[in-house]
C-alpha cells in the first residue's frame, strides 16, 4: 500500500501536478467546466434565482485581480488597499483604447494591464522604505488620487456619467453573450493561475517569499529589495489590469462608482478569507466573497414574508455582515479556506490510516 510521495529528484518534488490521479481529476475538472457548466448554467440559475452564468463570469474576473494581489500581499507581505482603483486604470485604459482609439481587443486588455503595470509600481515606490500599516496607508492615499483623477478628467473618462464600451471582438467573433464571454474569461483565468504557479517556482517567486519571510535576511543574501517589490507592485498591478479590462467590456459601462475604497476592501477579504500565500487562495476567496450576498438572499427572501422591511435592513447590514465574516475568519481559520482544503486532501489521502 502507498504510503505517501517519495521523490528522488527535486525536479519531481517542484511539478505541479505529481500523481497521474491528480492529473486525471484535474482533466475531467477542466473538462467540465468547458463542457458541461456553461450548459447546466441556464438550469441552476432557475434553481437559486440568480444567473448562475453572470456570477461565474464575475467570479473568474474576480479571480484574476485576486491572484494579482495575493501575489503582492501573500507571497511578497505588501499590504495594499489601492487595488480597487488600479482595476478602475485597467477597465479606463482598456475601454478608451478600444472606443476611442479603435485598438482591437487583443491589444487593448494587455494594454490595460501594461498601463496599470506602470501606475502600480509608481505607487509601490513607497514600499522601498515603508511597510505594514505605513505601506497600507500609502497604498489607500492611491486609491483616492485615482479615485479623483477618474472621476474628474472628464474628456478622458466621461466623468461620473462614466464610459460607455462595447463587447470585444476577436477575429471576427463577438463576445457578445454571457455564454460567450464565458470561455474568455475562463481561459484568462486559466492562464493567469498557471503563471502564478510557476512564477512562485522561479528565482523571482522564491525572492519574493523570502523577502516576505525575513528581508534582511533575504538583503543579506544577495536579494535586491528594490528590484523585487518593485516587480511585485508591476506583477501584481497587471494581473489587477487585466481583470479591470474584463470588467469594463462585461459591464459595458465605466464608472468611478465601480472602483472605490469598499472594492479595494474586498480584494483583501478575498485573499484573507481564501487564504494568503496560497495560489489556491485567491480562488476560494472569491467564490466565497462573490457568492456570500446571494446565499444571505436565500433566508432574506423566505423571511420577506414576514417581515416587508427585511430588505432595506439587510442593506445596511451588509457591510457588517461581510466584516463579521472576515473576523471569524480571521479567529478561527486564520490560514484560510485554501489551508483546510489542505488539510482536508492530507487526511483522505491515507485514510483510513492518516494517523
Amino acid at each position: 500500500m502507498p504510503t505517501g510521495l517519495f521523490h528522488t529528484k527535486y525536479e519531481d518534488d517542484d511539478k505541479i501536478f505529481q500523481t497521474v490521479w491528480l492529473k486525471c481529476w484535474m482533466g475531467a475538472f477542466l473538462l467540465f467546466l468547458f463542457a458541461v457548466f456553461p450548459f447546466l448554467a441556464p438550469h441552476l440559475s432557475g434553481l437559486f434565482g440568480f444567473s448562475v452564468q453572470h456570477m461565474a463570469n464575475m467570479i473568474g474576473i474576480f479571480i484574476i485581480g485576486a491572484h494579482g494581489l495575493n501575489l503582492l500581499t501573500g507571497f511578497t507581505g505588501q499590504i495594499s488597499l489601492g487595488h480597487g482603483a488600479f482595476m478602475g486604470v485597467g477597465a479606463y485604459t482598456s475601454g478608451i483604447l478600444f472606443m476611442k482609439a479603435g485598438w482591437p481587443f487583443w491589444l487593448t486588455l494587455p494594454a490595460a494591464g501594461l498601463v496599470t503595470a506602470a501606475v502600480g509600481m509608481i505607487f509601490g515606490v513607497p514600499s522601498l522604505r515603508l511597510r505594514g500599516l505605513y505601506l497600507a496607508i500609502a497604498t489607500m492615499a492611491a486609491q483616492f488620487i485615482i479615485e479623483y483623477v477618474m472621476r474628474n478628467w472628464t474628456s478622458l473618462t466621461g466623468g461620473s456619467a462614466g464610459l460607455i464600451v462595447d463587447r470585444p471582438t476577436i477575429m471576427g467573433f463577438s463576445f457578445d453573450t454571457d455564454f460567450r464571454y464565458y470561455y474568455l474569461i475562463l481561459v484568462l483565468v486559466i492562464i493567469s493561475t498557471l503563471f502564478l504557479k510557476n512564477l512562485l517556482r522561479t528565482k523571482t517567486g522564491r525572492a519574493l517569499v523570502a523577502i516576505r519571510d525575513r528581508y534582511l535576511s533575504a538583503e543579506i543574501m544577495g536579494v535586491n529589495l528594490f528590484k523585487y517589490r518593485l516587480l511585485a507592485f508591476g506583477i501584481s498591478s497587471f494581473y489587477v489590469g487585466v481583470a479591470g479590462g474584463l470588467f469594463a467590456h462585461y459591464n459595458l459601462v465605466v464608472s468611478d462608482e465601480h472602483f472605490t475604497m469598499w472594492l479595494s476592501i474586498q480584494y483583501l477579504a478575498m485573499v484573507i478569507i481564501g487564504g494568503l500565500g496560497h495560489v489556491l487562495g485567491g480562488i476560494f476567496g472569491t467564490i466565497f466573497m462573490v457568492l456570500l450576498p446571494e446565499v444571505l438572499r436565500i433566508p432574506t427572501e423566505i423571511l420577506s414574508n414576514i417581515y416587508p422591511n427585511i430588505f432595506a435592513i439587510f442593506g445596511t447590514l451588509r457591510e457588517l455582515v461581510f466584516g463579521l465574516v472576515i473576523i471569524l475568519f480571521l479567529i478561527f481559520e486564520p490560514d484560510g479556506l485554501a489551508a483546510r482544503w489542505h488539510t482536508i486532501r492530507a487526511y483522505w489521502k491515507l485514510w483510513p490510516f492518516s494517523y
